[in-house]
């Protein structure tokens, strides 16, 4: 699924392709992915403009000349496509024409991507009960927040209300560049561990959204390169093993990750 990097490059893309041309044309896909009656995408975005973008966690807002926003969950699979050609992809679920010929595709296979209109980024943080975007909270804030936190680690990080852009991949990367075990207790950390995670998170998800919208390499000393099971971990001390935590596939090493 796509994470906060991952949403960050596709919003770099839009920036760079789809802004400040009028929408023509809509044609519209499956009724599952609109989260309001396609009536009111019709009558929201025909005519209108895309005129910048803004990020929370998963979720790319694309701003409208007027009335709000269009909002994008990608779910699975979801991905924004631009282009001039007049062949539409077969798994579009919304592709907006506009008047210079050029069209914005959101393709999603699956169709667990999600598509919402909201008036202002405050109200569609509220809405879907959002909380901090990851690369936009301090220190201070971070550890704050897991003053009145309890559970497991993993599933804490995992809480878009909670913080908001972290998935499955880059929790275990935090948990594993910091050697916290992701079954380790929020009340069992220390204050080093928790800034340990912050520093990791800050340089974790700059590291790969550079990646995505640089090419910056990732380093072969990341857990995201050895996610299979049995593998020798980058830290040539044990081998990677997958637990499930919340239903989610957690992968770690027992050597360099302990409970605390």
């Amino acid at each position: 699924m796509p994470e906060l990097p991952e949403v960050a490059y596709q919003k770099l893309y839009v920036d760079s392709t789809s802004l400040n041309q009028k929408i023509i044309r809509l044609e519209l896909g499956a009724d599952k992915i609109f989260q309001s009656p396609k009536k009111e995408f019709e009558e929201t975005l025909l005519g209108n403009e895309f005129v910048g973008t803004h990020q929370i966690g998963k979720y790319l807002l694309l701003k409208l000349k007027k009335n709000g926003f269009l909002v994008v969950h990608f779910g699975m699979t979801g991905k924004l496509d631009y282009f001039k050609h007049d062949e539409i992809e077969k798994h579009a679920q919304l592709t907006a024409t506009f008047d210079n010929g050029g069209k914005l595709s959101f393709i999603c296979p699956r169709k667990f991507g999600k598509l919402f209109l909201t008036e202002s980024v405050d109200s569609f943080r509220k809405q879907q009960n959002l909380g901090p975007h990851a690369t936009e909270i301090d220190k201070k804030e971070f550890k704050d927040l897991f003053e009145s936190k309890k559970g497991n680690v993993k599933t804490a990080l995992m809480d878009q209300s909670f913080i908001a852009g972290l998935g499955n991949l880059y929790v275990d990367e935090i948990l594993f560049q910091t050697g916290i075990h992701p079954k380790s207790k929020i009340q069992d950390l220390g204050t080093d561990d928790i800034l340990n995670m912050f520093q990791s998170m800050v340089e974790i998800l700059d590291t790969v959204t550079r990646s995505k919208t640089e090419g910056v390499a990732i380093p072969d000393s990341y857990l995201r390169k050895h996610r299979t099971v049995g593998e020798a971990c980058p830290n040539g001390k044990g081998k990677i093993e997958m637990i499930k935590i919340g239903g989610r596939s957690t992968y770690f090493c027992p050597d360099c990750q302990q409970i605390r």
